[in-house]
This record gives structure tokens, C-alpha cells and sequence, in this order.
């Protein structure tokens, strides 16, 4: 497509974006060429762009995949407009039809229990524990936690620091059995050569590598199977459970978003939905005037 390659030079030597991203960025503008079909760049107008929409909504894309697409169509065309002498962006205030809210799923208090609670003292087994028993604790990302070093503890004041999304550090309880765990498997890690690399690091593998997201991510697809738990497990399900229990407890919309590191509090309120069904269930099967006949 002519410009494109212009363009991309521009996203990487000018506003230094990622090899990835510029993958990301012509695929979706070789898409609005595939869409256009014969119509220039400069004849695009909004009534196409939004006929362009209602296509890859038809063909079943997503709505965060078409508004991934739109925020790569309107940066382009900004793009035109500075620096080839366009004067109109066709993709301007036109947004992705909305798509059905899904909540996210989280595991009762008892199958979240038992779960984390694995028995067993080999290396991997002690640091897989301690791994469960601190997302379910205290609510990490997947990123937060496999990056974690152990200058970020404290056992003293019960609390680890945490680096989340857009660098933020936020400090976040820590509980006595995610400690104890922890404390355990620290107690065995020393058995490791560490990598010189991650001298810190809290997590490593056996070859004392700081151990990655996707060795978590196995790991806890194994112990699922093990544990005869949900066989979709994944870390981000120990976060959702994380946030719902402590919100059927306490009931604190901003505490649970303070330790969750969300930037909106509008992020942390779908968890209000899964507090909801948790109380509609208690109701039907408590209220003489709820239950269907």
C-alpha cells in the first residue's frame, strides 16, 4: 500500500515502537487496503469506514479486535495528515460496536483452598506452592509475580511490593500462608546455582533462571489435572477469585482496586456483578418468596 512503508519507518526509528508492533500496525492497515478494494486513501470517507465496521463485525471479529484496527486506521491517517498533505481522518469518532460484557470467572472459596493448598516437598513442589498461595494472597499479575524479586518482601510488616502496568509500584498484603510458603521454598532455593543474570529473583526454575509466564501458566495446568480442579486454570482465575472473596467479605469496592493496582475504579466494578450473582444464589435459596414453583 503506498505510504505504508513510510509509515512504519516512521513508527520505528521516529516514535520507536517494537518490531511486534509494527506487525500489528500493517496488518491492520493491509486490512483497510483489502476492504477499500480499488478506492484510494484519499477518497476513503467516514460512510466507508463505517461500512468497513459493519463487515468485520459480519464476518464475526471481535469488537476489541475492530477497535484494535480502527486505533491503527485513525493513527495512520494522522500520519497522512502530517506529513503527505492529507486533510481529513475518515476514522475519526467512530468507535467498535459494543460487544456482550463477560465476566470473569473465579473459583468458590473452597475449590481455591484446595488448589493452592499443594502437599509435598521436592523443589518444584515447594515453589509451586508458594507461587499458588501468593496469587491467591494477594492478587498478582502473571507479570507482577514471575518478575518479583525477594528484596520486595516483607515477612515483618506482612506486605510484598509490586511493579503493575505502566510502571506503578503498589504495596499489597501478604497473607501468613502465602508467607509461610514462601519462607518455605526460600529455605530450598538456595540449594539452586542462581542465574548471575537474577540474582534476586523470588521464582527460578531449576537451572536458576528467573522462571517465565509460561512455565507458570504449564505448571498450573498440571497441578489442575493433579488437583482434579477447574482444567481451564490459569493465573488470572487466582486474581478474579482473589478479588471476589475479598469483596464478598468486605464488601470495599476501593480497597479491592487499590490491591488489584487498577488505575479505574470502572475496571474493579465487574467484580460488583459476581458479588451480585454470589448474593442472588444465597437469596433464591433462602428467601420463601424467591424460589420458583
Amino acid at each position: 500500500m503506498l505510504y505504508l512503508n513510510d509509515y512504519l519507518q516512521h513508527l520505528t526509528f521516529e516514535r520507536g515502537l517494537s518490531t511486534l508492533t509494527c506487525k500489528n500496525y500493517t496488518r491492520d492497515i493491509e486490512l483497510l487496503a483489502n476492504l477499500a478494494e480499488n478506492t484510494t486513501l484519499e477518497e476513503i470517507k467516514n460512510p466507508q469506514i463505517r461500512r468497513f465496521i459493519a463487515t468485520l463485525h459480519g464476518r464475526g471479529l471481535s469488537s476489541k479486535s475492530i477497535a484494535r484496527a480502527l486505533s491503527a486506521w485513525r493513527g495512520f491517517y494522522d500520519y497522512l495528515i502530517g506529513h503527505k498533505g492529507f486533510t481529513q481522518n475518515p476514522v475519526t469518532g467512530l468507535r467498535a460496536p459494543k460487544s456482550a460484557k463477560t465476566l470473569p470467572q473465579a473459583l468458590s472459596v473452597d475449590q481455591a483452598v484446595n488448589f493452592v493448598d499443594i502437599q509435598g516437598d521436592s523443589l518444584l513442589e515447594l515453589r509451586d506452592h508458594a507461587i499458588f498461595e501468593l496469587f491467591y494472597s494477594s492478587g498478582l499479575r502473571l507479570a507482577e509475580l514471575v518478575n518479583l524479586d525477594i528484596d520486595r518482601l516483607d515477612f515483618t510488616e506482612g506486605t510484598v511490593t509490586v511493579t503493575g502496568k505502566g510502571n506503578k509500584t503498589r504495596i499489597v498484603p501478604l497473607g501468613s500462608h502465602a508467607a509461610k510458603a514462601i519462607q518455605t521454598w526460600m529455605q530450598q532455593r538456595v540449594q539452586i546455582k542462581i542465574d548471575d543474570k537474577n540474582p534476586k529473583a523470588l521464582f527460578i526454575t531449576q537451572q536458576g533462571r528467573r522462571i517465565t509466564p509460561r512455565a507458570v501458566q504449564y505448571r498450573m495446568k498440571t497441578w489442575a489435572v493433579k488437583q482434579g480442579a477447574n482444567s481451564d486454570m490459569h493465573p488470572h482465575l487466582l486474581r478474579h477469585s482473589f478479588a471476589t472473596h475479598v469483596l464478598q467479605s468486605s464488601g470495599d469496592l476501593r480497597a479491592v482496586q487499590e490491591m488489584l493496582g487498577h488505575a479505574n475504579i470502572s475496571t474493579t466494578q465487574v467484580y460488583t456483578h459476581l458479588d451480585f450473582q454470589h448474593l442472588a444464589k444465597i437469596y433464591d435459596a433462602a428467601h420463601p418468596r424467591a424460589k420458583k414453583k
